[in-house]
Formats: structure tokens, C-alpha cells, sequence
């Protein structure tokens, strides 16, 4: 299963609601995938791939090689 290496966001479960004239009539489970990417960033001190969430990049978590 992909996982972020930062901070372990994978997969969540949910509901997928049907909504019709303003009532909820079904229901279905589905999945929240995270948004992950793959890139080349510095891990104890050498150039390593990982597989990062979009958000760890955004909030500079990570240092890119």
C-alpha cells in the first residue's frame, strides 16, 4: 500500500452520499486516496527516491535533492 514517508497519510474510508432534492437517499463506500509523488530528496544526508504526500511538499518537510 503507498504511503507517505513523512507523515504516513495513506488511505481513508468514507462515505459517498447520493443527495437528491435535498434529501440523502443512498449511501456508498468509497475511498480518500492521498496525493502522492514520488521525488528525489535528501534522507540522512544522501539523495534517496521517496514517496511524499503533495502537502508534506508544500509545507517544506521535505529537502529535494
Amino acid at each position: 500500500m503507498a504511503k507517505c514517508a513523512v507523515c504516513n497519510k495513506d488511505i481513508n474510508f468514507g462515505n459517498q452520499l447520493s443527495i437528491t432534492r435535498s434529501h440523502i437517499s443512498k449511501r456508498s463506500t468509497r475511498t480518500f486516496k492521498a496525493n502522492l509523488r514520488r521525488v528525489k530528496a535528501i534522507v540522512d544526508g544522501q539523495p534517496k527516491r521517496i514517496t511524499v504526500c503533495a502537502k508534506c511538499l508544500r509545507s517544506g518537510k521535505v529537502v529535494r535533492a
